[in-house]
């Protein structure tokens, strides 16, 4: 138990734990204003692995990781589109489009890796993202290696949690949304459009979960692999959830998850429980799972989240 503790309290763990979140919070952002807007976004997971695919793809050959992020936030802009075109257009089933959407991105993620990369022995690489230390904020002990000592999209990530708060709640955008997302009807009657918002919603969650698959084969893994997700997408609707569609939660709720996330690969590293590694690997999954069954019964979703607008039906 002594030694579980130790790998706890290291300053390596807490740095770990945040480097873990930060992909989990871009895209838990990115889903939690599409569903603010009435609107579930199943292709997070299709999304995030094209966009990795992209991002890396975009690097290798321009030479510059900011390329290859920009690159991922557009290829979540445009399957983001789609998924505008099949539920807010044509009022699809959001689940069908959304499992479509996965599969689509997947499918495309692995045949666009292989007629670019073709089968080589060595995988390709990139030189991945530096840390950046803050000035003096960096040398306090203790805090500073954690929160001013981390990659660029770090800082990016745990900005957007404020930034998404303010938009949300303080601007009339934000207003508009969330009416959007629980009475479209009326909303449509005060003259905003339903449909608009909800493009913009899908489109802007697109772009969050584009970055975050690029994060981590331009930054985590410095490399693209066909597990780079890992179900990543899957476990940022449950934070939604249990984040109760608000910023601040969702943020707690993916520190969570990277938590657990560390802690199970600095057990697996430094050898402190002989379990296999299987094991390891389930504990952010299993604890994600609890947390839901304890948590996330009392949550309430955007009344109108779901369901299909139809102006006829106004």
């Amino acid at each position: 138990m002594d030694e579980i503790f130790d790998q706890i309290v290291s300053v390596g763990f807490f740095a770990a734990l945040i480097r873990m979140a930060a992909p989990l919070l871009f895209a838990t952002l990115g889903e939690m204003f599409t569903e603010r807007a009435g609107v579930l976004n199943l292709g997070i997971e299709g999304i995030m692995l094209l966009g990795a695919m992209t991002g890396f793809s975009a690097a290798y050959y321009s030479g510059d990781l900011w390329v290859g992020i920009a690159a991922a936030a557009a290829t979540g802009v445009l399957f983001g589109a789609l998924m505008g075109v099949l539920t807010v257009s044509l009022g699809l089933s959001q689940h069908v489009s959304g499992l479509g959407v996965t599969l689509l991105c997947s499918g495309l993620a692995f045949f666009f890796y292989r007629l670019i990369f073709g089968q080589p022995s060595q995988p390709p690489n990139v030189v991945s993202f530096k840390t950046v230390a803050v000035p003096f904020l960096s040398d306090i002990p203790g805090i500073g290696p954690v929160l001013f000592d981390q990659f660029a999209l770090i800082y990016i990530a745990f900005l957007l949690v404020p930034v998404a708060a303010w938009l949300l709640y303080r601007t009339p955008w934000g207003l508009a949304l969330r009416t959007v997302g629980e009475n479209p009807q009326a909303a449509a009657s005060a003259g905003v459009s339903v449909v608009a918002l909800r493009y913009q919603a899908l489109m802007l969650s697109g772009a969050l979960m584009g970055v975050a698959g690029a994060y981590l084969s331009l930054a985590q893994f410095n490399a693209f692999t066909f597990g780079v997700i890992s179900g990543r997408g899957w476990v940022c609707i449950a934070l939604v959830v249990l984040g109760q569609w608000d910023p601040w939660r969702s943020a707690v709720a993916a520190l969570l998850f990277g938590s657990v996330d560390a802690l199970q690969l600095r057990l697996q590293s430094g050898g402190v429980i002989d379990l296999p590694y299987e094991l390891f690997l389930m504990m952010p999954f299993v604890v994600t799972i609890i947390a839901m069954a304890v948590l996330a019964r009392t949550a309430r979703a955007p009344a109108a989240l779901l369901v299909p607008f139809r102006k006829e039906e106004r």
